[in-house]
């Protein structure tokens, strides 16, 4: 049965609207979206992969907005690198979503509880690894001979997390981040630039490979868009009145509660 068979009733439509709203309001404020779209597709009724690739079309749109948000820090770096990385993104986010079209039903459904810890995980060691981020950028900044990492081995690593972007998008920016912070990125906007601009690409191209191969469920995807564009402006309002530590928080919690419950779905 094609994803597009399935009815959308009121009730399904209105957990659809509510989890895009609140994941555009999170993905504005810190991130973690993916840990309310994707199950909420999932229990309207939508198989695993494609609830993954349709969460992934959901969420797209904000990708584009942050990364124009740095315009200027991008348009301050070589472009020759942008072309590269974006290039690098564009193959791995390809690979990623042709891995999850082939993977089968029943493995993606088993992954899917380790693949959320994996994200939450990542989310919830996100300022650790921002403030080692600082503490090597300053470090660098005393030091004559700062420690590099070989261009090589930063676009292998750029490459690994862009196929796993491409697969399972959830947790995608805070490896992003990691990576910059691991291979000597000192600018920390630079850094959100590149990771806002490489995310765009991936999911543009993981999408395009989704509705291609018919994994998307688009009238819960034009729905979610909408949703989530709406929760995005919202969340750019409340990121300045809410402490980020509730937010995070919150976002912790909720990936944990939803990979218990994937568990215990079986």
């Amino acid at each position: 049965m094609s994803p597009n068979d399935l009815a959308l009733t009121l009730p399904h439509l209105l957990i659809l609207a509510a989890s895009a709203l609140g994941a555009g309001a999170l993905n504005a404020i810190a991130g973690g979206g993916s840990f309310l779209t994707f199950p909420a597709l999932v229990w309207t009724g939508l198989p695993p992969i494609a609830a993954n690739a349709t969460s992934a079309v959901a969420v797209s749109p904000g990708y584009l907005g942050s990364a124009l948000g740095f315009r200027r820090e991008l348009a301050a770096l070589p472009a020759a690198r942008r072309r590269v990385e974006a290039l690098i993104c564009a193959v791995g986010g390809l690979a990623g979503a042709g891995l999850l079209l082939v993977t089968p039903a029943r493995l993606f459904s088993a992954a899917v509880p380790w693949l959320l810890l994996f994200a939450t995980v990542l989310f919830a060691l996100g300022p650790r690894l921002l403030a080692a981020r600082r503490a090597r950028a300053e470090a660098a900044g005393r030091s004559s001979s700062p420690e590099a990492v070989s261009p090589l081995a930063q676009r292998l690593g750029l490459l690994a997390v862009a196929v796993y972007g491409g697969y399972f998008n959830g947790g995608l920016g805070i490896l992003l981040m990691a990576l910059y912070a691991l291979t000597g990125e000192s600018n920390l906007n630079t850094a959100n630039a590149l990771k806002n601009l490489n995310s765009l690409v991936l999911s543009l191209l993981s999408v395009a490979a989704f509705a291609w191969a018919g994994a998307v469920a688009w009238p819960q995807a034009l729905v979610m868009m909408v949703a989530a564009t709406l929760g995005g402006f919202i969340g750019a309002r409340l990121a300045r009145r809410l402490p980020a530590a509730w937010v995070r928080t919150g976002v912790v919690l909720t990936g944990l509660a939803m990979t218990v419950a994937f568990l215990l779905r079986g």
